[in-house]
Parts: structure tokens; C-alpha cells; sequence
């Protein structure tokens, strides 16, 4: 029997605001433990929650990028649960009167082949059920072994959140990493989410379950928590699925429960059983009035938005002739996005700009540890060597020499190559007393061309691009030998 996966989202991220959603600390990380806090967020009696206005404007700012609905009317609820690092003892969120809703995105997303390729890739929409305002919970650092210790530093108390959760849409782990990549690039290109797992800005969990093929009835889902890269979400949700399946091939039951990723094992294991909404005990926060949005406000938020990911990667495919793979690499980031375009510009030359950045450009920046937005050599400078390439002044070989010193020095290509003595040589003149040298030194191979064996013209290439160096002019050099080697 077949079994066929469930899997649904809840993606918390963390608001870029200077400010906690309901006080005046700082939201900002690496702070001293137990510094950015104050009565409110450390839940001391009489503390009152004051609404931070930019929190709002960047929920709703994300809302409208994922497409949900904006209610003008939300309401803020209490989420009772205990946790040593959760000072009030519950949670200000949003539970039925949420702050959007009804929202969908257009996913780029394909399938994994054993050698980590993703091939037929295919746009996918995907919902989203709500988007709410929540505050997030401080930290608990265990420490100590087996004599283990627990710390808790409440600087993360209070800081906003909003979570996004999806509708039960993804039928594999692939198609789950591929949202969730989608959806931190929006959040980037909004800057609303810095989209920094490590530091936690960026968290998610995954619902899954798995039913047999052809049924439309959900099977009894699992709850995955805290996976800290997309990487180890994709490779939980392939565990965790297989498990499933074992355990319903051997007519047994899966369980509901809440369930950790063991990286180190490569598995999933119980943590604690699932809670329900009632569990919760969500009633109105009393200490704040319904969040009401004017129409208008919305609507100026709605237009200061920038050009979205799946509309740069359809503009850039359908101006630029880019494949659907290209444009989705060279939309990665905003930065990535504007450098393509600045050096397309300047060059004149968008198929050759995609190649050297995705080509030499990556290669660079990965060896070096460095992002585009740090990338010694600016757009300007490729733009010059490609213009060089084109007009016929390099070859490609030259230039892939001339393009590794200018990255590190970010000198000018012309410059280059007269300092390193690598201008092409097109001198028609020069290049034939080079080809008589080389035929004169290679007789053999000279009579076997003329016998017919046509394959030896690259041979004579290479060896005249031996004698100078690679200076040769590709061009040039070809159309000599054609009429040079011919008796």
C-alpha cells in the first residue's frame, strides 16, 4: 500500500521593529541576558501592554505580500500555558479574530533527485489560512550534563512575532522547503524579518500525516518542533513520513504527540503529546481594545510594497530570456537581484551577466565566505570585463585570469591586463608567423590534417594558443587556420 503525505506549516518570524510589541525595550539580539526587559514584559503586576504601531504596519505589510485578506477589526487573546521562560504565564496572541486571513502564494517548486538536483520544477500555489501578531516567549539555555542546569534570559520576552500558517497543502518534504524558502525571501525583500534561523529569528513547525493514496480522509497528524535550517525540517518531515507509513503498514497507530528532530540520529523522537486549542484556555486580552485598521492606512501600506519574488522571477524570465531556474537564483535576494540588473544594464549583455554571476561570481563569493552585498568586484567592473569579451579584445580565458585578480583587488579590467601583459593578440600578421612556426614543428600532424583527418584542427588551436599564452584571438586565429593548414 502507497501512503500519501499531509503536511502543514506554522512559520513564526520575528518583526525588524526597534521595539518589543507591547513595551519600549529593545527587540534587538545579543544583548546581556536579562538587560532588554521592564515590567511589562517581565509580567509584574500592574505592567499594562502598550501596542507597538510599527509591529502592526509590518504584520500587515506581510499579510498583503502573501495575499490574505487584512480584517479590519483583530482581536488580541490570552494563551495560557506554563513555561519557566514565559514570566506571565501566558502568551499575548491572536486566536479567532486574527489579524488576516485567506491568503495564497506561487511557489517555484519540483523534485529532489538522489544527487540533491531539483528537476521539473513547475509553479505551485500553496494557502495560507491566517497571519496573527503574537509575542514571543524568552529562552531557556539548558546547560551542565548530566547535573543539568536551566538558565532564562526574558530579553526575547515580548519581542513581536507573527505567525503564518499554512493550509494542509504540501504533499512532500520538497515542496515544504520550497515554501518556506519562498516565503523567507518575501519576508527579506518586504524587510519586515532579518530571516536569521540560527539566531531564531526565522522558526517553524510542521503538522504532518499521512493517509492511504485515494483517501480524502486526514490521518492522525504529528507535530515536529524546533528544527533549526529548512534543510533538517525537509529531512524531519522525510523521517517522520516513512515512520508513519511503517507504523500504519503494521496496523498499529500513530500517535498525536509533539515530536523533536535528533540531528546527530537522524531521527524523530516524542517530546509530549499534542495540545489542543482548548488546552490553551485563549480568551480576549482585557488589557487591550480591538486592533482596528483603517481602510485607507491599508491601503498606503499596500502600495509602498516593493516588487515581490514571484513577480521579479516572472519580469526577469520574460525580459532577460531566463530560465525559470536562472531568474529564481538571481532573485535569491533584493542585492543578488540589483546587481544582475546593473550589470545586464552596463554590459548590454543580460545571458553573458547571468552566466559570470551565477558562474565565476558564486564560485568567488562562496570560497571568500562573502555575500554579494560584500562582493569586492561591483557590477561596473563586470560589466567592463563582459564588454571586453564581446567586443573581441579578450577571449573567455583571458578573462576568467583577468576576472580572479580584479576580484580581489576590484581593479579596473583594462588596467589588468596591461599589468599582467594579457592583451589579446589580433594581429593577423603576428598569428600566422606563430601558425607557420607551429606547422613547421608538427609535419606529422600537419600531413595527417591533410590527409583528411579534420579532427587535428583543434590540436593546431591549441598549440598556437600554447605559444602566446592564450592571447590569441579566437576569431582571428580560426579563420587563418582554415585557409593556412589547407594545401
Amino acid at each position: 500500500m502507497e501512503f500519501e503525505p499531509i503536511v502543514g506549516l506554522e512559520v513564526h518570524a520575528q518583526l525588524l521593529t526597534r521595539s518589543k510589541l507591547f513595551c519600549g525595550c529593545s527587540a534587538k539580539f545579543g544583548a546581556r541576558p536579562n538587560t532588554n526587559t521592564c515590567p511589562v514584559c517581565l509580567g509584574l503586576p500592574g505592567a499594562l501592554p502598550v501596542l507597538n504601531r510599527e509591529a502592526v504596519a509590518m504584520g500587515v505589510r506581510a499579510a498583503l505580500a502573501l495575499g490574505c485578506g487584512v480584517n479590519q477589526l483583530s482581536v488580541f487573546a490570552r494563551k495560557n500555558y506554563f513555561y519557566p521562560d514565559l514570566p506571565k504565564g501566558y502568551q499575548i496572541s491572536q486566536y479567532d479574530r486574527p489579524l488576516a486571513g485567506s491568503g495564497s502564494v506561487r511557489v517555484w517548486s519540483g523534485k529532489r533527485t538522489d544527487t540533491g538536483r531539483i528537476v521539473n520544477r513547475r509553479p505551485m500555489v500553496f494557502r495560507i489560512a491566517r497571519l496573527h501578531l503574537e509575542e514571543d516567549a524568552g529562552k531557556s539555555i539548558h546547560e551542565g550534563g548530566s547535573e543539568e542546569c536551566t538558565f532564562v534570559d526574558l530579553n526575547r520576552s515580548g519581542v513581536p512575532l507573527i505567525e503564518i500558517v499554512s493550509e494542509p497543502d504540501f504533499r512532500s518534504s520538497q515542496e515544504a522547503y520550497d515554501y518556506l524558502t519562498h516565503l523567507r525571501k518575501t519576508l527579506l525583500y518586504l524587510g519586515v524579518c532579518d530571516g536569521n534561523m540560527e539566531e531564531g529569528s526565522l522558526r517553524c513547525d510542521a503538522n504532518v500525516s499521512v493517509r492511504p493514496e485515494g483517501s480524502d480522509t486526514f490521518g492522525t497528524r504529528v507535530e515536529i518542533k524546533n528544527v533549526n535550517s529548512f534543510r533538517y525540517l525537509q529531512k524531519a518531515l522525510d523521517y517522520e513520513i516513512a515512520r508513519q507509513s511503517g507504523v500504519l503498514l503494521e496496523s498499529g497507530a500513530v500517535v498525536q504527540e509533539t515530536r523533536l528532530w535528533d540531528e546527530a540520529l537522524s531521527c524523530t523522537f516524542p517530546m509530549r503529546s499534542k495540545e489542543e486549542a482548548h488546552d490553551y484556555r485563549y480568551f480576549p486580552e482585557p488589557d487591550l481594545p480591538p486592533l482596528q485598521l483603517a481602510a485607507a492606512w491599508v491601503d498606503a501600506l499596500r502600495s509602498s510594497l516593493p516588487e515581490l519574488p514571484e513577480a521579479k522571477v516572472d519580469r526577469f524570465a520574460s525580459q532577460y530570456g531566463l530560465s525559470a531556474d536562472e531568474a529564481l537564483l538571481l532573485t535569491s535576494t533584493t542585492r543578488a537581484a540589483d546587481y544582475f540588473e546593473e550589470c545586464a544594464r552596463l554590459s548590454g549583455n543580460p545571458r553573458s551577466s547571468s552566466n559570470w554571476i551565477m558562474g565565476e561570481l558564486t564560485y568567488a563569493l562562496k570560497k571568500a565566505g562573502k555575500e554579494i552585498e560584500d562582493s569586492p568586484l561591483p557590477p561596473d567592473r563586470l560589466a567592463d570585463l563582459i564588454r571586453l569579451v564581446d567586443s573581441g579584445e579578450i577571449s573567455g580565458k583571458i578573462a576568467k585570469t583577468v576576472f580572479e585578480e580584479i576580484f580581489l583587488t576590484g581593479g579596473q579590467p583594462t588596467a589588468v591586463l596591461k599589468r599582467l601583459g594579457l592583451v589579446q593578440i589580433s594581429d593577423a600578421a603576428i598569428l600566422a608567423q606563430i601558425i607557420e612556426k607551429v606547422m613547421a614543428a608538427n609535419p606529422g600532424q600537419l600531413a595527417d590534417y591533410r590527409s583528411g583527418k579534420e579532427k587535428l584542427f583543434g590540436y593546431f588551436v591549441g598549440q598556437v594558443m600554447k605559444e602566446t599564452r592564450g592571447q590569441a584571438n579566437p576569431q582571428v586565429l580560426n579563420d587563418l587556420l582554415h585557409r593556412t593548414l589547407r594545401p
